[in-house]
């Protein structure tokens, strides 16, 4: 028999008994200071944490659970603890992001500021000392390409086992990728037995040959690295890694919508991320080099006012649909320097925003088309993060895309306020979903 390491495969093929869905094996559990206290001191800008005994963090790590979300725009913190009665919001913490551009880090010190400043305030709001974080990545070049593998069982019929099932996906995952790429996961769509295909769990049957078709998701190496680098530097383990709109996906979408077929469409900062999901699985993750921060940038450029005026005038008067606005409507915009602030027609924001809200909506067109996934696109398109709330947006979408297209909400956590029940916070609030699953399945399995 093949020997192979233990690998991420190993666990996306052995997650839950539902449709076999990927889940990270690392903990990401978070310890409470001591006393109920944050276990916190800042000397210089420095976190210093203080030392939790082994068997305490071990515990404690089964009792809480935390998430960080490093934007284009904004670096998110979660902490949510768990119970019997399922997760329980604990505190949470949202900063500008700083040292990024375009969802690329450029400058590690003032990344890990953002990420150590977030992280301060979910201790303060949540009193849980934070130590270790499942860390969402969502960078510019993330994408998938499909693969299979197998192996032979022997020559007569014979049980299939979960290391028959790991060697599989090991085989299936072994593809051809450039030195700067990694794989983050390894998506499992079906098994075939015997040329038996459609199989979703094959754990305990019987065959001679056993094969599994898979997506695997693939990201830059340097661009992955420093994401972490700059949350360690800030003081936290990361236990593991997750593609964000994979965990968005737990937050937003329905179990019929993906069985039926949907992309989801995460409209983030720096980038939008495609992922469609088919009978239960993922077919397709592409990732678009346009954001919500183009579109401000349009405006900065058009208006020539600065990038962070340009920013609060998108969202408070910002619509993808200029005829919807009245032309009667003006606008009081800041100039540049000391130039006193003037007064534009809003409609000229509209003619600014929809050319680009168009182009990009074309770009996610062509790319579901090109790949053959528009066909496959039965329960429509599902828009989130925190530019999918512009107004006339969906109206644009369901012209250019020729499908039904809707505004997500995430599932909120028990006690969670309702300010973070928005488009803008549904992959932290996925991720949690997608962490404490995870860890279900572990120790269900093992």
């Amino acid at each position: 028999m093949l020997s192979a390491p233990p690998s991420r495969a190993y666990v996306d093929s052995v997650k839950s008994r539902v449709r076999f869905r990927h889940t990270p094996e690392n903990n990401i559990w978070a310890a409470p200071g001591r006393d109920g206290q944050s276990g916190i001191g800042r000397t210089n800008g420095k976190r210093h944490v203080a030392p939790v005994p082994e068997r305490r963090d071990q515990n404690q790590r089964q009792h809480f659970l935390t998430v960080i979300d490093v934007g284009s725009a904004k670096t998110c913190v979660l902490v949510a603890e768990v119970t019997d009665s399922g997760l329980l919001y604990r505190g949470h913490g949202a900063t500008e992001s700083r040292g990024s551009r375009w969802g690329v880090i450029v400058d590690l010190d003032k990344a890990a500021a953002s990420i150590r400043n977030a992280v301060g305030q979910a201790e303060d709001v949540s009193g849980v000392s934070i130590q270790h974080a499942l860390l969402g990545v969502s960078g510019a070049d993330v994408c998938g390409v499909n693969s299979e593998g197998g192996l032979g069982l022997g020559w007569r019929s014979r049980e299939i086992t979960l290391e028959d099932i790991r060697l599989a996906a090991y085989t299936a995952k072994a593809i051809p990728l450039p030195a700067d790429r990694e794989i983050l996961h390894v998506l499992p769509q079906e098994f075939i037995i015997d040329d038996q295909g459609g199989l979703h769990d094959p754990l305990g049957m019987m065959g001679m040959r056993l094969q599994v078709r898979v997506h695997v998701v693939t990201a830059g190496s340097s661009e992955t690295r420093n994401v972490v680098t700059a949350v360690t530097r800030a003081g936290v383990h990361v236990g593991d890694t997750v593609f964000g709109p994979l965990a968005c996906a737990d937050a937003v979408l329905e179990a019929d919508e993906r069985e039926l077929g949907v992309c989801l469409v995460d409209l983030g900062a720096g980038s939008t991320r495609l992922i469609v999901f088919h009978e239960g699985t993922v077919l397709h993750i592409a990732t678009l080099p346009i954001g919500g921060d183009h579109f401000t940038s349009d405006l900065s450029v058009e208006l020539c006012i600065p990038p962070v005026e340009a920013e609060k005038i998108k969202k408070l008067y910002g619509n993808a649909t200029a005829t919807l606005i009245p032309e009667a409507n003006e606008v009081k915009v800041p100039s540049v320097g000391d130039r006193a602030s003037h007064l534009i027609r809003q409609r000229m924001i509209g003619d600014i925003l929809e050319p680009r809200v168009r182009e990009l909506l074309e770009m996610v067109r062509d790319n579901l088309r090109h790949s053959g996934m528009l066909d496959v696109c039965f329960g429509g398109i599902v828009m989130s993060g925190g530019t999918s709330r512009m107004a006339g947006i969906l109206a644009v979408a369901n012209f250019v895309l020729g499908c039904t297209v809707r505004r997500s909400w995430p599932k909120p956590l028990e006690k969670m306020p309702s300010t973070l029940v928005e488009p803008e916070y549904a992959t932290m609030i996925g991720m949690v979903l997608y962490g404490h699953r995870a860890a279900v399945s572990k120790r269900f399995h093992g």
